[in-house]
């Protein structure tokens, strides 16, 4: 008995110390990339981690030659493999990383993983004044990652750029310009009327730039039968809504969570769809959740008392992009009952801030993130013990 005590404390603080560590998965300057950013990671039936991010060759800028790059782990994020490059526009952009795990296709009962990405041609400033396209694309993998098909180009179902000068294909009556997906996970409904339907949060420009940025609109887009056919969802009704992720809530439910872009309220914006995200029941500010204008992340990790759970991680300060803080609802994201500060910068140091990040489910108490520390000079990964 006394062995089995000492064995258990052991493996006790085993974990708590691994909890603790933040391990470097991506390292700017190392692996043939200049900077990493915009960080992405899934879990896979067997436990495999994956995690993404835009590998950014010769810069730390937004647009240029940027790749999207992997690493995978076996071993619950203590270890990671070397680097893979899984998308490439040559000398232009390949960005923001959306992967989700389709594990209702009957053609592919092992899983099948569809990794969404944008393609750019200009700078945002640019394409957002109409000089530029972005692209909408994705590729699968029906061996864990290992290999990727080619990439399927989805822009003329999921984008409506008036841009007649560039492609006649996308000669649509709206006038979108920047778009982007997420950053982060994609999600698929695990249960009830949409079971299946995977769900990309993204969002768009709308018209020339206008002040505040609120010209950006949040909206996503949907498929139903795994990546043959897609459609979009209505655009939420909050001008400045910008990068947004997605959970499944309880009752067929599903919440999306936005950037301010405007800053006109240093906080969240979240909608709330009943139709498996066609559209959007009510849209408000969730003056909990405080952001510097930054990215969050949001995923759906069990259910208690037929309630879902909700975890969501994100830059918790009106300022600055610092104190990366997860927070844990037992409501349906409702009110935060919760709050574990993850990574915090040493005395406020302004080099040192946290940023992007990006949630996976590790098991039933712990959960990974993924996230840019150390004033983008690298992506860590950490495991929190919530429960």
């Amino acid at each position: 008995m006394r062995y089995l005590l000492i064995s258990l404390l052991f493996f006790c603080s085993c974990i708590q110390s691994f909890a603790q560590q933040k391990i470097p998965v991506f390292v700017s300057g190392t692996e043939g990339h200049k900077s990493y950013r915009i960080p992405a990671i899934i879990g896979l039936p067997d436990g495999k981690l994956l995690a993404f991010c835009e590998g950014r060759v010769n810069g730390a800028g937004d647009f240029g030659d940027i790749n999207i790059v992997m690493k995978h782990s076996t071993d619950g994020g203590k270890t990671w493999s070397s680097l893979q490059t899984i998308a490439d526009a040559d000398s232009l952009q390949a960005g923001n990383p959306a992967p989700v795990v389709d594990l209702t296709d009957p053609c592919y009962p092992n899983g099948r993983i569809f990794l969404f990405y944008n393609t750019g041609n200009n700078h945002e400033g640019e394409v957002r004044k109409g000089n530029g396209l972005r692209e909408v694309w994705y590729k699968t993998s029906t061996d864990n990652g290992d290999t990727w098909s080619d990439a399927v180009n989805i822009t003329a179902q999921v984008h409506r750029p008036r841009q007649p000068q560039i492609n006649t294909a996308y000669n649509f009556t709206e006038d979108w310009r920047s778009y982007a997906n997420t950053p982060g996970h994609a999600m698929q409904f695990q249960s009830g009327k949409f079971k299946g339907r995977i769900f990309v949060a993204a969002n768009h420009s709308a018209g020339g730039p206008q002040p505040h940025f609120t010209d950006y609109e949040a909206h996503g887009f949907y498929t139903d039968d795994h990546g043959k056919t897609f459609h979009l969802s209505a655009t939420v009704n909050y001008p400045g809504s910008n990068e947004s992720m997605a959970a499944e809530l309880s009752n067929n439910k599903l919440m999306m969570n936005s950037r301010n872009q405007s800053g006109n309220v240093k906080a969240r914006i979240v909608s709330i769809s009943s139709d498996g995200c066609a559209t959007w029941d009510t849209t408000y500010i969730d003056e909990t959740l405080v952001d510097p204008v930054n990215q969050g992340s949001i995923l759906n990790i069990g259910t208690k008392k037929g309630k879902h759970i909700i975890a969501f991680c994100n830059a918790a300060d009106t300022q600055r992009r610092d104190n990366l803080t997860l927070r844990i609802s037992y409501n349906d994201g409702k009110t935060w009952s919760k709050a574990i500060v993850v990574d915090k910068s040493p005395g406020g140091n302004e080099k040192d801030f946290t940023a992007y990040s990006d949630l996976v489910k590790l098991n039933k108490r712990a959960i990974g993130v993924l996230y840019e520390r150390n004033g983008y000079k690298e992506i860590v990964f950490t495991a929190v013990k919530w429960k």
